[in-house]
């Protein structure tokens, strides 16, 4: 059975009652269903006879993601909180198990091509037919209009076609890594549908909603796009040390670990920086007076402060900023941030018993809410494992499941 975190807070979930049926697959539709779930939401997860391809994506880029029973961590990313129901909704039967699911459903979550939906009947019409009030949410490779609103795509698509891999500066295109644009796009969609309910509670009327991997890229991307708009300046900027001011930049400590600095305006930060780093002499030096001398010799600078930073290890730089009110902060790896007190306290990473994986941690809602509690209620789940519970709820007896079984409706 699947593992379960026991909140003690007490406080209501915000999206308790709100009921989400989903046909998806992989994790950019199905990651915003995922995070309604964290909300409190109902979701009934439908895969067909050998389930989400994800299930079986085990190795990515040399890594095996696999866990003990041979699937796909991924699987759990992406499909969290959520109950599991196999349907072969090409049969007859299925699909109007599918139907009687939706006219009870607050949102219907697909994100298959545009001929897929269609030819399924599960398209924004066929499902409207059903229930007029239904949030129908989309999420696609490049948007419901164009000549690739039909392509299929993955999260490194949408990074490529976006201009995202080039934000990392460098003369080849450059993968972020990993699921960052399948994770942006799972929250632009949840961001959607949770304002379509709103407009719903409001207004009485449902709608169709469609967020893409090139929308939530290009999103993400704002500034970018704003600058290179108005000022026709391409802003993919290699990050160089020698062209960025000391107060913002990293350097290595004695002990082999970084430390980051961002302030601004530099020119209120910057006669405090020299003082705590023992440099005061600086201050006087005609080739920084000021932050256009800075600039222009900024490679002699950071090599100045290159030496300076060598001195002493991150902790200890950390403890001088802190006490002056100065914004650096330590540089981790991931393995560093799961001891991380900032996390910690902030429930930023929480203890979740995974049936398989045991005791783990893993990231909490990133949102407090004073009145609500919010976060992972139970993990994804095994192949069909709640097919017959949803089955009897729906008020399907255990003869009528027998004979679904008999006619492959269900496995």
């Amino acid at each position: 059975m699947s593992g379960l975190n026991n909140d003690k807070s007490n406080k209501p979930m915000p999206l308790e009652g709100v009921k989400v049926v989903e046909y998806g697959v992989f994790h950019a539709g199905p990651g915003a269903s995922a995070i309604l779930g964290d909300l409190g939401a109902e979701v009934i997860k439908i895969e067909n006879g050998v389930g989400d391809p994800e299930r079986y994506w085990t190795t990515l880029g040399g890594l095996d993601v696999s866990k003990p029973d041979g699937e796909s961590i991924w699987f759990e990313i992406s499909n969290r909180n959520k109950k599991g129901i196999q349907l072969d909704i090409k049969k007859e039967k299925g699909l109007e198990i599918l139907y009687s699911l939706v006219k009870e459903a607050d949102i219907f979550m697909t994100n298959l091509r545009k001929s897929t939906k269609k030819k399924l009947k599960i398209d924004y019409e066929a499902i409207y037919r059903i229930n007029p009030k239904i949030i129908h949410a989309n999420v696609s490779g490049f948007g419901p209009e164009g000549p690739f609103s039909d392509h299929g795509a993955f999260d490194p698509l949408g990074q490529s076609r976006s201009g995202m891999m080039y934000t990392t500066g460098g003369e080849e295109p450059t993968l972020i890594n990993l699921g960052i644009l399948d994770q942006s796009t799972a929250i632009a969609a949840s961001h959607g549908i949770i304002t379509a309910l709103y407009n719903r509670e409001r207004r009485g009327v449902g709608q169709e909603i469609h967020v893409s991997l090139y929308s939530a890229a290009l999103w993400v991307m704002y500034a970018n796009m704003v600058i290179l708009g108005g000022l026709s300046i391409e802003p993919n900027l290699n990050w160089s040390r020698s062209k960025n001011s000391p107060l913002r930049n990293r350097f290595c400590c004695k002990d082999g670990k970084w430390i980051m600095g961002t302030h601004h305006p530099e020119e209120k930060y910057w006669p405090v920086f020299c003082e705590i780093t023992g440099q005061p002499d600086i201050l006087s030096d005609p080739r920084f007076k000021d932050n256009a001398s800075r600039i222009a010799n900024c490679p002699e600078l950071v090599e100045i402060f290159d030496k300076v930073f060598a001195s002493r290890t991150q902790e200890e730089w950390m403890k001088i900023f802190q006490e002056n009110g100065m914004m650096f902060s330590p540089v981790y790896r991931n393995v560093d941030v799961l001891n991380d007190e900032q996390a910690l306290v902030n429930d930023y990473l929480v203890d979740f018993e995974h049936p398989l994986l045991g005791k783990m941690k893993i990231p909490g809602y990133p949102i407090h809410f004073s009145e609500n509690s919010a976060g992972i209620q139970k993990s994804a789940p095994t192949l069909g494992e709640h097919t017959d519970l949803v089955l009897s709820q729906m008020g399907f007896t255990d003869e009528e499941i027998r004979k679904f079984r008999e006619d492959e409706v269900i496995p």
